[in-house]
């Protein structure tokens, strides 16, 4: 498939050399089944991302993660990995992947890939070989423990997809170890030639030319050695961010089955195996709804672990008050303040944050402009710059095992993964000149790339001018952040770096509102991707309007 870029005005810049460009960095998520599609097949590839690069580099990011493309049964969409060193030929070949890196760094951008290092496919010729018998090499590979005398699992772990986290197999008679779909069972991180076997996979990609890695499920590597059982949650405490009420998964407090101490040994390890190569960052995906936000203080505390974790705390239900928001922030600083954060409101696993927070136009660009303003980086999922909502995925046309096992009160990830809208016009919104994977959805395909790219006031336009504003200006990007005034309805901090600062004040509701400056001369920042009107008494913010003063 070829066509001609919408984006006219690329302008070519060479990566600078700069061990700390993760700090405060804008990072664009692709899912690549649906990107862009460029052989018909109906399914994204690395090729379609070359050719869909200018637009990631007209909105002004630093880099992109990119999900998996790793050979892979594709049962759980390249989360199920069976070669970690190869690219599954749907996506293309290690050809496409390397000429990707090139196009992306010449742009300017850098390349982040999706390691998943806790668990492999069954079809793994790691596990091929575990399975077999109980004294071959790799016997001691994975997680595999015997049967209570009553032939029930070893415990009472269960797994994230539903049942039990143990599966029998009939050719070693013993239970293994799967915190997601029986087909990925879970590495043995106590296992020091596992440890190595993975380390030199991140080595691969770096010497690759990769500039960092997102690290899938980060506080599941290592398990609890004892199998002691998990307790249960407290009746009134069940709530779960990372799965879905319906879900039993959320009755336990995962207290053994992940986030283990041992952990921290490891991260420490692969952090040494990074910086052993130039300008590489690390942002580790933390799922866990008792401890999120100390595991994510934790495992990027100093400068021997990750660079950076994000976990779910703006990617949950909850609606983001400023009392909420203010909270998140005082937490995690309080807990590590030298420690960096990564904040996304949406990606490929969770319901859009648009249709999750019910948002209208005017409510996203205001919560935009607040992600754009946290200490901290920023992941942002495509299709997110477009305002994208949640699709509706008819239960005949489901890809996800997760959706499929919990229909209809649960319905799955296939939501937010569905294909990206280029043109309003083309077939299939531009994505694909085949039948694609997943449906494209006629709502989305009106909210297409050439159908903003004109209109000045339209998200895309909007998220090009915030990404700017933010890295225009170094207090947005790495500075300090106080927190003045936080409610349910409006929040204000200040930002400050090498003796500059920054007020920041959000009004986060249907009606306007009046907000004192701090003490001090400030000045309202007329490049600000918003307008304000500033009095005697203070600054006057119309519903969902934002102010940035600058101090002096």
């Amino acid at each position: 498939m070829s066509f001609v870029d919408i984006q006219s005005d690329e302008k070519p810049s060479a990566l600078t050399k700069d061990p700390n460009w993760w700090r405060g960095a804008v990072i664009y998520q692709i899912y690549p089944r649906s990107f862009q599609d460029s052989n018909g097949d109906g399914i994204g590839d690395l090729q379609g991302i070359i050719e869909r690069l200018p637009h990631v580099a007209s909105l002004g990011v630093d880099a992109i993660w990119i999900s998996p493309f790793f050979k892979s049964p594709m049962l759980d969409y390249g989360y199920d990995v069976s070669d970690y060193c190869d690219v599954d030929p749907m996506f293309g070949t290690m050809g496409d992947f390397d000429r990707l890196i090139e196009r992306a760094h010449d742009l300017g951008i850098r390349i982040i890939i999706d390691l998943v290092l806790s668990h492999t496919s069954d079809k793994h010729p790691w596990f091929v070989e575990s399975r077999v018998s109980r004294d071959n090499a790799k016997a001691d590979w994975y997680v595999w423990a015997d049967a209570k005398p009553d032939g029930t699992p070893p415990n009472n772990w269960l797994s994230i997809f539903g049942g039990s986290a143990w599966e029998w197999d009939t050719s070693r008679m013993q239970y293994y170890l799967h915190n997601f779909l029986r087909e990925q069972p879970d590495l043995n991180f106590h296992n020091m030639d596992v440890q190595d076997a993975v380390l030199d996979v991140a080595r691969f990609w770096l010497e690759r030319g990769v500039d960092g890695f997102r690290l899938d499920t980060v506080n599941f590597y290592v398990h609890d050695k004892e199998l002691r059982d998990n307790p249960a949650v407290p009746e009134d405490q069940k709530n779960s961010d990372i799965a879905p009420s319906v879900n039993p998964y959320t009755w336990q407090e995962h207290r053994y089955s992940k986030s283990q101490p041992e952990n921290i040994v490891f991260l420490e390890k692969l952090r040494r195996v990074m910086d052993e190569f130039p300008d590489i960052t690390s942002v580790g995906e933390v799922g866990d709804d008792q401890k999120g936000l100390q595991i994510q203080a934790e495992y990027t505390e100093g400068t021997e672990r990750l660079h950076m974790c994000y976990g779910f705390d703006f990617l949950s239900a909850p609606f983001p008050t400023g009392t909420r928001v203010a909270a998140i922030l005082n937490r995690f600083q309080d807990m590590a303040a030298e420690s960096w954060a990564c904040w996304a409101y949406s990606n490929h696993d969770v319901i859009r944050h648009t249709t999750r927070w019910e948002l209208s136009a005017e409510a996203q660009k205001a919560y935009l402009a607040l992600l754009m303003s946290m200490r901290g980086s920023v992941c942002l999922y495509q299709g997110e710059e477009l305002g994208l909502t949640e699709a509706e995925v008819a239960f005949e046309d489901l890809q996800d095992p997760y959706g499929i096992q919990f229909w209809p009160k649960f319905k799955g990830r296939d939501g937010c993964r569905t294909p990206m809208t280029w043109s309003s016009n083309a077939q299939n919104g531009g994505f694909s000149a085949g039948k694609p994977w997943l449906p494209v959805s006629s709502e989305h395909a009106a909210m297409s790339v050439d159908s903003q790219q004109a209109a000045p006031g339209s998200m895309l336009n909007f998220y090009r001018r915030m990404i700017a504003f933010r890295r225009a200006h170094a207090a947005l990007q790495q500075g300090g952040l106080v927190i003045t005034e936080a409610t349910d309805s409006h929040l204000a901090f200040i930002r400050d770096h090498d003796g500059k600062r920054m007020f920041c004040a959000f009004n986060l509701s249907d009606a306007a509102m009046t907000l004192r400056l701090p003490d001090g001369v400030w000045h309202l920042d007329d490049s600000a991707p918003f307008t304000a009107e500033q009095s005697t008494d203070g600054v006057h913010l119309a519903a969902w309007q934002v102010v940035f003063a600058r101090e002096g």
